[in-house]
């Protein structure tokens, strides 16, 4: 016990408080009076910085300038970040395939592949291609390293001065840049990437590679990208052995190639060539004496009557055969697409004319178009106003608020859930989450049925059925459609979220071709050099899968039938045959849409602007739906349109299929309306279709001697 307590007493002493106390309170002592020096130190340094005056300003506002360069940049490279990650991917590589691409016929419409790459080193280019270019394009290529601040300024200039675009700001390597990994997209964000990626491209690659990247990756307008691909179709000779003139033509093909493009408008593109020839004087490059015999001796094109190009539809189709030939071990290919080029070009022209009677008045300068037949067999696709201004594809690429037009998803998900089309909602107050819809119009109007509220788009009840039904029911059937970007929030129902034109063309197939979901496609067959077959759609393609019940689709297709004959989509009305479909608006009138079809063609139009700002009220109801019908009375080159689910026959198709069975006892009458059609019709408009029908059926033909003999009395009497 005695050796326990000796022990602990021992430990206690070990620990002197008073001591370690002591210690502390010095060391603290201590280590305040260094820190005092050192500060006093620092002080005494930081004095010989001091300033007053005009200085003490000036260092202020550069000290400010600095923090805010500093937190500018870090922004800057915050946005540019994203720009940064397209150059990770095989970027240079276009692909081992080359490709020549025919029309559902037959017939040879483009080309697309390494024909149209690095077919000639950049030192057997002709000084004078060369010289056009830089003299035209940046004449400073070789002394600025990739953003040519003076050629900004200068261009600045002249455009205010003129009052308008004279003059372009962006250096080769800048359009290379655009070209390689942007979009059009008129953004600031966009403007700064193509800085940062113009700075990654001259440090990664010399000022001779840079440009060769250019010549090579151009659009030169008639499918042509690259120069010597520009030359082969213009001239039908390698750009080794373009003249002085023919290699201003093709100059003077970048700033805008469908513009300029001598089998277009040979006089305009003379003209712009010659503007390139005093540019290359102007930049001292050459002199007048020098371009005398190229301005008396212009250039002169290969003749390649009613030449014709779809690039829009030709670069889909190409992205369609990288997927299909992945397996495969053949690289020079032709493939038979599923396009009709009659049906192209008027969808084109179409668009470009009603952009240019439009664009100013609804503020509105882009539009697409695609159109598919019931099976998902594309036959058209427009991807925008001019491919010679850009390339992008919106049609195919461009991620856009659908709107309204997103709505019958929803509706048909209420159908399969109980609803009908006589079933009862109130246009009324509606809130998810704090947030509550409007209607287009303003206020509210009560019960209705959900025909006249599809009918008339009104946006409280489409949200209230999206509640009731379950929103993830909703996206459930959308991704069974195809459409993998909508995603779950409260405003989903009225389309919130981006879609492609392509991709939202071909959910509406479902509704056309009686609830079949269709993966659209565009190519019908592929052969190898040796003329061999090593794919066919009909065989080795996806084909179309039932997914809902044709009933469903029925009564969801009447009340789209009442879209265009009695709510917003009246301007799609046609005269020869039943037409259905839905409009669209995005907030803010960013996005029109009018997405619609009859019993053969589905199609789908959009109207909006790259930069996303809003048009001048562009709705669904006007521009899309104009276009659209324009397209669809065109592409209907016969009244044997195959019927609508759920929908009658045209009374315009029951009068020329009677007149025919009348002719030919052989041709069967129309078939009467199904029942499950007839369920979705009032009783009273049923028995008036029927009648219609029937007195057209029993009607006796006319007899000609006595109509003759009448016309015969009409003119004698008229002669009295």
């Amino acid at each position: 016990m005695r050796d326990w307590n000796s022990l602990k007493n021992s430990k206690k002493r070990l620990i002197n408080w008073l001591a370690l106390d002591s210690w502390l309170d010095s060391s603290l002592s201590s280590i305040s009076e260094d820190f005092k020096r050192v500060w006093a130190n620092l002080s005494d340094f930081f004095g010989y910085f001091h300033v007053t005056g005009i200085k003490r300003v000036i260092t202020e506002f550069a000290s400010e300038g600095f923090t805010l360069g500093t937190l500018g940049l870090a922004f800057v490279l915050i946005l540019a970040m994203p720009a940064f990650e397209e150059t990770k991917n095989n970027w240079r590589d276009p692909g081992k395939l080359s490709v020549t691409f025919l029309d559902r016929f037959g017939n040879e419409i483009g080309k697309r592949g390494i024909l149209h790459d690095d077919a000639v080193p950049l030192d057997e280019i002709p000084e004078h291609m060369i010289k056009a270019t830089l003299a035209t394009e940046d004449r400073r290529f070789y002394e600025h390293f990739g953003i040519d601040f003076y050629g900004t300024f200068r261009a600045i200039f002249e455009n205010f001065r003129a009052n308008t675009v004279v003059q372009g700001g962006s250096s080769i390597t800048q359009q290379l840049a655009k070209n390689l990994f942007l979009s059009p997209e008129q953004t600031l964000e966009r403007k700064v990437k193509e800085a940062f990626l113009a700075l990654w491209l001259e440090f990664h690659f010399s000022k001779d590679g840079i440009l060769k990247l250019y010549l090579d990756r151009a659009y030169m307008g008639a499918g042509a990208i690259g120069v010597e691909a520009a030359a082969r179709v213009y001239f039908d000779k390698s750009i080794r052995d373009v003249t002085l003139a023919e290699a201003a033509m093709l100059a003077g093909l970048y700033k805008a190639p469908s513009k300029f493009a001598p089998h277009i408008n040979l006089p305009n593109s003379r003209a712009r060539a010659n503007e390139v020839l005093a540019n290359m004087v102007e930049a001292g490059f050459l002199t007048e004496g020098q371009i005398h015999g190229a301005r008396l001796n212009p250039a002169t094109i290969v003749d390649k009557p009613n030449f014709y190009s779809p690039d829009y539809y030709l670069d889909w189709a190409f992205e369609e055969v990288q997927r299909i030939a992945i397996d495969k071990e053949d690289y020079v290919l032709s493939a038979r697409t599923t396009i009709d080029i009659n049906l192209q070009k008027f969808a084109q022209s179409t668009i470009t004319t009603m952009l240019k009677q439009n664009a100013r008045s609804k503020r509105v300068d882009q539009a697409a178009l695609v159109a598919m037949e019931t099976d998902g067999a594309v036959r058209a696709v427009v991807g925008g106003k001019d491919y010679g201004d850009s390339q992008f594809n919106r049609a195919t690429k461009a991620l856009r608020q659908p709107g309204s037009s997103f709505k019958p998803y929803v509706y048909l998900t209420a159908l399969q859930h109980g609803y009908n089309t006589s079933s009862r909602v109130v246009d009324g107050y509606v809130s998810c989450n704090g947030w509550s819809p409007k209607n287009y119009s303003g206020g509210f109007r009560g019960g209705m049925d959900l025909s006249r509220a599809l009918a008339k788009s009104i946006n409280t009840i489409a949200v209230k059925l999206s509640l009731s039904v379950g929103r993830d029911k909703v996206l459930e059937n959308v991704r069974k459609l195809g459409l993998t970007t909508p995603r779950r929030s409260c405003s989903m129902a009225l389309g919130d979220t981006g879609v492609t034109l392509l991709q939202h063309t071909a959910g509406y197939t479902a509704f056309a071709n009686g609830g079949k979901a269709v993966i659209p496609y565009g190519i019908l067959e592929l052969r190898n050099s040796s003329d061999e077959v090593i794919y066919t759609h009909d065989k080795e393609g996806p084909k179309p899968k039932q997914v809902f019940d044709r009933e469903h689709i029925e009564q969801l297709n009447f009340m789209l039938g009442q879209v265009v004959t009695a709510g917003t989509g009246g301007r799609a009305r046609l005269g020869f045959t039943t037409a259905a479909g839905k409009t669209g608006t995005s907030s803010s009138y960013k996005d029109g849409w009018f997405m619609g079809f009859t019993g053969q063609y589905v199609t789908g139009t959009w109207f909006g602007n790259d930069n996303f700002l809003p048009t001048n009220k562009v709705t669904g109801g006007n521009l899309p739906a104009m276009a659209w019908n324009q397209f669809m009375t065109f592409a209907h080159s016969t009244p044997n349109i195959p019927q609508i689910p759920g929908l009658p026959l045209h009374p315009k198709q029951i009068e020329n299929m009677n007149s025919l069975a009348n002719e030919n006892p052989n041709t069967k009458a129309p078939k009467k309306t199904s029942k499950a059609s007839s369920r979705l019709l009032s009783q009273r408009t049923y028995k008036v279709l029927v009648t219609i029908s029937r007195l057209l059926k029993d009607a006796k033909p006319l007899d000609r001697s006595s109509q003759n003999k009448q016309n015969t009395d009409t003119k004698l009497a008229e002669t009295r």
